[in-house]
């Protein structure tokens, strides 16, 4: 055993021999290893884990329960057995879901210790031998007896987000400040770093980022790794969450012009990605005054809101996929794994239903995205003040996409575009408070007055594909207003 690895489970015995009582996600033994007590701990542990919320459960011999002091053990794991079959395969075949516990055998001055490391339930209870147990105190009992623990337990499975799992563990409090970008946090926080380490791992536990584990060292959730790393290709399972922007010749995946990937934490890195995307999005010029004026195509506003939701809105449990922008040379598209969890047609009316809410909810105090349901207005603004079409959001069961086009002139849109805008842009005045006319619309689509036919046609073609409807059939023509269908 490394020396690394040895003194990890050294401070962890004796981390978990300081404890008061036995608790319920610890047992000591001291030669008791008949195998089918083993088999209804590691269920009533793993199960207690989960309804303790910590990550592990253990079982320990060679430790008196009374006093906590090393005795010693006899019991060797790896020459243990059932009949004619070995301990660990005969317990495995016999635990329900599988269980990846764990034997350890540490030699100390007062002799052996054994730790058998064991992994709370994550998605159901565990049973061993078809039968669920729970520890009550330090007792061990079936979960059956405690309706109470087996409906909270439940409850577990259902509150423990992909945000709060653990990216990397047993780190020191030094090792944490080097793997994430602590300073960061103070500064998107608008407060002052303080002058000593144990007040920036208290911060940082405070906010999830991190956890105290039992042997006194750390773990990084999935949440810290992801905001503030200095590099997520060090967490294995989140370095494809990093975000990648893409640059193409034309309207097509032909050729891409050039490829970047942004491998800091999301809150450290979202407007530099911003400030990217905008330097490589084309920009038009017209004569205005005589002069030659440059004017972006797209807004930096929606940009902003493109990057936001494809952070906090994927699905990171999605394997081999990430969130992406793209640029083309007239459109922008930002895709994530992960369905819309809102109908695509009541996005602007519906608040969102983040699956990363502990995420999504700290880049909001920051700043970096907008509070709940007003992210898709955002868009939608930026686009309504350049004359270009809505967003077009599309979703299917393992991927959403959000698109924006540009064109010329109106004459460009296609009957699609101008349907969908015309509908948006009506759901938007109307949770607004503002009613709709022909006036507004032709603001909306940049139409002189005189020109008021073609958003006649445009209405009417909306009304037809039954996206918006007449606010009161009996209106005269002057006075027609107009609402979304759900209105």
């Amino acid at each position: 055993m490394k020396s690394a690895e040895e003194e990890y489970y050294r401070s962890l015995i004796n981390r978990l021999r300081s404890l008061p009582d036995e608790t319920e996600w610890v047992e000591f033994k001291v030669n008791n290893c008949e195998p089918e007590l083993i088999g209804e701990y590691i269920s009533a542990l793993s199960n207690s884990a989960a309804y303790c919320d910590k990550e592990k459960a253990y079982l320990l011999w060679g430790i008196n329960d009374g006093t906590h002091k090393i005795e010693g053990t006899k019991f060797v794991p790896k020459r243990a057995k059932k009949g004619n079959q070995e301990l660990e395969n005969w317990l495995l075949g016999n635990l329900k879901p599988a269980v990846d516990f764990k034997f350890t055998e540490i030699e100390t001055v007062s002799g052996n210790v054994v730790v058998m490391e064991i992994p709370a339930a994550t998605s159901k209870p565990t049973s061993f031998r078809d039968v669920e147990y729970i520890r009550v105190g330090t007792y061990k009992k079936k979960l059956r007896d405690h309706p109470e623990k087996e409906r909270k337990l439940w409850l577990s499975f259902e509150t423990k987000p992909f945000e709060l799992r653990i990216a990397k563990e047993n780190i020191s409090a030094s090792e944490v400040t080097e793997l994430l970008d602590c300073a960061a946090y103070y500064t998107l926080m608008k407060l002052p770093l303080p002058s000593n380490r144990e007040a920036i791992i208290h911060n940082m536990v405070d906010e999830q980022f991190i956890r105290e584990m039992d042997n006194g060292n750390y773990e990084i959730t999935n949440m810290g790794a992801m905001l503030f790393a200095k590099d997520l290709k060090i967490f294995d399972h989140l370095k494809r969450k990093a975000i990648r922007v893409i640059q193409y010749k034309g309207n097509g995946r032909t050729t891409a012009i050039r490829e970047q990937i942004f491998t800091k934490g999301y809150a450290i890195q979202f407007d530099d990605i911003t400030d990217y995307i905008m330097t490589l999005i084309p920009q038009e010029e017209k004569i205005e005054g005589g002069r030659r004026q440059v004017h972006v195509m797209f807004p930096k506003k929606a940009v902003r809101e493109m990057l936001g939701n494809i952070m906090i809105h994927q699905d990171l449990t999605a394997h081999g996929s990430g969130p992406m922008m793209e640029i083309f040379d007239t459109k922008v598209e930002a895709s994530s794994p992960g369905n819309l969890l809102v109908d695509v047609n009541r996005i602007i009316d519906t608040a969102p239903h983040s699956r990363n809410e502990n995420m999504a909810s700290f880049l909001r105090i920051v700043d970096i995205c907008e509070e709940r349901g007003s992210g898709f207005d955002r868009m939608e603004e930026g686009m309504s003040e350049l004359r270009i079409p809505a967003p077009k959001v599309e979703t299917a069961e393992d991927f959403c996409r959000t698109k924006l086009y540009w064109y010329q002139s109106l004459n460009s849109w296609s009957k699609e575009d101008k349907i969908r805008t015309c509908y948006l842009a009506t759901c938007y005045y109307y949770v607004n408070e503002t009613e709709v006319s022909n006036a507004v619309l032709r603001e909306r689509f940049g139409v002189d007055a005189k020109n008021m036919a073609i958003i006649s046609r445009i209405i009417k073609a909306t009304i037809d594909a039954v996206f918006i409807k007449l606010a009161d059939k009996n209106a005269a023509l002057k006075n027609r207003r107009y609402v979304p269908y759900w209105a």
